[in-house]
């Protein structure tokens, strides 16, 4: 569990880098002129964005409150992997080791540790 938490954060790090970088070296308005009609970029945000959507399914499912989770979902749209490595890890530290709790949350069978 630990190597997989340590993938994590360098997952989020690294998304955290890009992200500074695009913006402070972009111009997204400019940048995106160019790359919305280009069919390979429309399949590529259309890939992301479903992802986004499975990936939420599972934080809907495993977390307690629903508010909880779709402001989880709001934010993997606005802050892409960045805040999906990070609900991960977050994810995993709650486990406390136990994989049953860490896929399935408050699902998790009774006697499963918290």
């Amino acid at each position: 569990m630990q190597r997989c938490l340590s993938i994590l954060l360098a997952g989020a790090a690294v998304m955290a880098v890009a992200i500074v970088y695009a913006l402070v070296f972009g111009t997204f308005w400019d940048e995106a002129e160019t790359m919305f009609p280009l069919p390979w970029f429309q399949l590529a945000m259309l890939d992301l964005y479903i992802g986004f959507f499975v990936f939420g399914g599972w934080v809907l499912y495993r977390e307690p409150s629903r508010g909880v989770a779709v402001g989880w979902i709001v934010v993997f749209c606005l802050l892409g992997n960045l805040a999906t490595c990070l609900y991960a890890a977050r994810a995993l530290v709650k486990a406390r080791g136990d994989w049953t709790r860490f896929w399935m949350g408050h699902h998790a069978p009774a006697g499963t540790p918290a």
